[in-house]
């Protein structure tokens, strides 16, 4: 059985960074799809990052120029990278892989972003 699970969230000041990592296990396949999404309150699920198994990766535009998702060394894992951070980048951060036609979700990590 596939599972998925993040890490790396925390509390961070204004204009600091966090890096958050994301790890699939149970499967020998390669996923084909990597992605971070972020639950913040009152609002909708977003999406922060995502990266397709070609390279190519698409933003939301409140975080670009800011956050890098990454395809990590090791198989089926990822990292997002979150730099100058605002308040408003607040919410718990879940990671999502696709593999074989599904997706699957970890629990999420928090991010907090206060002085």
């Amino acid at each position: 059985q596939v599972q998925v699970v993040e890490s790396g969230g925390g509390l961070v000041q204004p204009g600091g960074s966090l890096r958050l990592s994301c790890a699939a296990s149970g499967t020998s396949f390669s996923v084909n799809y990597m992605g971070w999404y972020r639950h913040s309150p009152g609002k909708q699920r977003e999406l922060v990052a995502e990266l397709s198994s070609a390279g190519s990766a698409n933003y939301a535009d409140s975080v670009k120029g800011r956050f890098t998702i990454s395809r990590g060394d090791v198989k089926n894992t990822q990292y997002l990278q979150m730099t100058s951070l605002r308040p408003e980048d607040t919410g718990v951060y879940v990671c999502s892989m696709g593999l074989l036609g599904d997706n699957y979700w970890g629990p999420g990590t928090q991010v907090t972003v206060s002085s």
